[in-house]
């Protein structure tokens, strides 16, 4: 992959001088290979990704917890289907209940109906988890997904009957879309960023890791520590803070650094 870095605001009284790292993948590129390195896609036709805090499940370390085995009750009765896109028609019905979803989760027209159409089409969506209520038959869910079997998979947008609230509907399509992959042996699900405490939510399935710049961490006391962080004024780069060093990775820099997941190999143009 390609990288360019994306100027942010800078704090020049306290040294502070972010990028925002974008990598755009080359020919032949594997996207797993990109997902693995800490990057998500920010753009639906999978050609520009955006380095981030996220959170990924393990897939071969997860198992049920009473929490996950709970909300699985609560969707008895509503079945979970994973089917291929071209197998999904993009009807004017389906297209009007995803809209009137939008509207009340994100705001009026935030996504509009050639938005929701331009979504369902992209490279992003590969496969579709669609629920359905047994009992009326009526389709009540869809979660949007790209998989890359047997590697990745992405839980992108989710679009439900707000009605089902009570079952927590939206969480229940995440778990099932846990369970599902794990049983047909991919190796991580990628559920989106987390930097508040409202996405921890994501960290709640057995195998959850998240990536904290330089390597995917297990420790959910970390990632809280971060998301704590951010709500307080910030003068210093991460790994020049010693408290976050010293508590989580024992002081040991040159050690993040022998095990950091990004490399970049210089080529000798590069080096002019």
């Amino acid at each position: 992959m390609k990288l360019l870095f994306s100027e942010a605001r800078s704090d020049y009284a306290n040294y502070i001088f972010p990028y925002a790292i974008w990598a755009f993948p080359e020919k032949g590129e594997k996207i797993a290979s990109i997902f693995s390195q800490g990057f998500l896609p920010s753009s639906a036709q999978l050609d520009r990704f955006y380095l981030c805090r996220q959170i990924r499940v393990d897939l071969p370390r997860y198992k049920p917890s009473s929490e996950n085995r709970r909300i699985l009750r609560k969707g008895a009765g509503i079945s979970v289907t994973l089917i291929p896109r071209k197998d999904f028609e993009f009807t004017t019905q389906r297209r009007d209940f995803y809209k009137n979803y939008a509207d009340i989760k994100y705001g009026r027209d935030v996504m509009t109906h050639e938005r929701l159409e331009k979504l369902f089409q992209s490279k992003i969506v590969s496969h579709l988890l669609l629920l359905t209520d047994e009992s009326t038959q009526l389709e009540v869910g869809v979660a949007t997904l790209y998989l890359e079997q047997p590697s990745i998979g992405y839980y992108y947008y989710a679009f439900y009957d707000l009605n089902y609230y009570p079952r927590n509907l939206g969480m229940y399509m995440m778990t099932s879309a846990v369970e599902i992959l794990a049983q047909k042996g991919f190796q991580h699900l990628y559920l989106g960023t987390c930097y508040s405490a409202n996405a921890l939510y994501k960290a709640q399935f057995t195998g959850s890791e998240f990536f904290n710049g330089f390597s995917w961490s297990t420790n959910l006391k970390e990632l809280k520590y971060l998301i704590e962080r951010d709500q307080n004024p910030v003068t210093r780069h991460l790994l020049e803070t010693e408290d976050y060093l010293d508590r989580f990775h024992g002081a040991n820099l040159p050690k993040l650094v022998q095990n950091s997941a990004l490399k970049i190999h210089l080529d000798e143009a590069t080096h002019g």
